[in-house]
């Protein structure tokens, strides 16, 4: 991990929920979905053909194990998970619940509606719930 800061726009949009064997966990500061970010905890990293083989490997175990905890956790429709890096830089894996009948079903999520910030109890609880569900994933 030496090197490795979170970029600040991930830092100011999210709360962070757990650190996996490689990844960062963070909630997207957005109620309008189950959404969380995974982040490789390797510096410098924008793609992730850049990670070493050993990590695209356990990326690939993390994401999903995320997706599916998410899907069972919030009974989702669909999971969209993508890494598209547009606007920040930096490797971050989206991990995004989906339903039938969502604001932006059944397109992308982006740019469909502004952000729904949690409110601070009703984050903090969603915050546990993931924790609880995330101390599955193998370290």
């Amino acid at each position: 991990m030496t090197g490795f800061s979170l970029h600040a726009q991930l830092a100011a949009d999210t709360e962070w929920v757990e650190t996996l064997s490689l990844c960062r966990v963070l909630l997207m500061n957005d109620s309008t979905y189950p959404w969380l970010i995974l982040v490789p905890e390797r510096a410098g990293i924008r793609e992730i053909h850049e990670l070493s083989e050993a990590d695209q490997q356990t990326l690939m175990r993390e994401m999903t194990a995320v997706a599916r905890i998410m899907e069972l956790a919030f009974d989702a429709n669909k999971m969209n998970v993508a890494a598209l890096g547009n606007m920040v830089p930096q490797l971050h894996i989206h991990v995004i619940a989906r339903y039938e009948g969502d604001p932006a079903w059944p397109g992308p999520i982006w740019g469909k509606t502004p952000a729904v910030p949690y409110e601070a109890d009703v984050k903090r609880a969603r915050i546990e719930h993931l924790r609880e569900h995330l101390r599955t994933v193998p370290r």
